[in-house]
């Protein structure tokens, strides 16, 4: 049996710019943080002929062609696993809420597979091998955000060339700064799952059209993500939290889809209650509202309690996607 624990993530700004729309033709920067909130695949040797795979669903096939899992197919196919093999996959928080699940369920299948065909890869490798299964052989609206900060952790900076190349970059945040960083932020489930990638794609086709506002936008995003990094490196807790308010009223009038009066409601009651800024994490129109708050905490847990959202506590989690447990 082989147990792999791989963190979700938070993005921290310039997301967005990992898109290939984008980061193909001006390349792009994005800051991410891993939390405490993880994805654990199970793998099993089966005694019996066939492959049993159980996640929101349970499938029994004779072959991978058969699994409908599109990912657990292609990670399969990749690793090269064709037979007597049970995987099972359980997830701190739900799919499609903004905390890239589908990237960090793909990280920790790959690094369980690799382990159990005990082939060593770099959590580099492993990230990109993600990459490549959701935006080659899946053909997927997805950027490379989610996949590098699950299989890398920790809060970093990432730098993408226009061929697609990956640079990354822990942030030099003093101790301190992350414990006032940590207490500051906090994340409220709106209750709202999404497509991601409907979302996604509608972002990318804007870019790709050449549409002027949305490039316009998505520059001032990636300036935001490099000024996000200097705030915190810093210590400049007070202009991260404004840059947070900057980046989401920018990807918000980037597509309409990427927020709901509902959304626009509990984010206005935050401000007003102290928070600095904050956003949905991921592709945005639903999952978790995340705000940063130096005052004015209690008011805003007291407000959006009142609106009915669920606050959930975590932390950030310098390590990332891992072997856990190999038998």
């Amino acid at each position: 049996m082989i147990v792999s624990r791989t963190p979700f993530r938070i993005s921290l700004g310039g997301g967005g710019t990992d898109l290939p729309a984008y980061y193909s033709k001006h390349g792009g920067f994005f800051v991410a943080g891993a939390v405490d909130k993880y994805m654990h695949i199970v793998l099993n040797d089966r005694f019996e002929p066939g492959i049993r795979l159980s996640y929101s669903r349970t499938e029994i096939v004779d072959a991978v062609e058969q699994i409908r899992h599109p990912s657990v197919r292609e990670a399969l196919k990749l690793v090269g696993v064709g037979d007597r093999i049970e995987i099972v996959s359980l997830a701190d928080v739900p799919a499609a809420t903004g905390l890239g699940s589908s990237g960090s369920f793909t990280v920790g299948l790959l690094n369980a597979l690799y382990a159990r065909q005990r082939v060593v890869k770099s959590p580099d490798e492993v990230a990109e091998a993600a990459c490549d299964i959701a935006m080659n052989r899946l053909r997927e609206p997805s950027g490379k955000q989610d996949e590098y900060a699950a299989s890398l952790g920790g809060i970093r900076s990432y730098e993408i060339d226009r061929d697609g190349r990956v640079t990354s970059k822990e942030l030099k945040i003093p101790e301190n700064t992350l414990s006032e960083l940590e207490y500051g932020m906090m994340m409220f489930y709106t209750g709202i799952t999404r497509s991601a990638g409907e979302i996604l794609g509608k972002q990318q086709a804007k870019v790709s059209e050449g549409d002027d506002d949305a490039l316009r936008k998505m520059h001032a995003i990636k300036a935001i993500g490099m000024e996000s990094k200097e705030a915190l490196e810093s210590s400049d807790l007070k202009r991260f939290g404004e840059l947070l308010h900057e980046h989401w009223v920018l990807k918000r009038g980037i597509t309409e889809s990427m927020s709901t009066d509902s959304v626009d409601s509990w984010y206005a009651s935050a401000r007003e209650n102290g928070a600095l800024g904050g956003k949905l994490v991921g592709a945005g129109g639903g999952g978790f509202l995340m705000l940063f708050c130096q005052e004015g905490r209690e008011r805003v847990r007291a407000a959006l309690a009142r609106r009915g959202l669920v606050e959930m506590r975590f932390r950030f989690d310098p390590q990332g996607s891992k072997v856990i447990y190999n038998v």
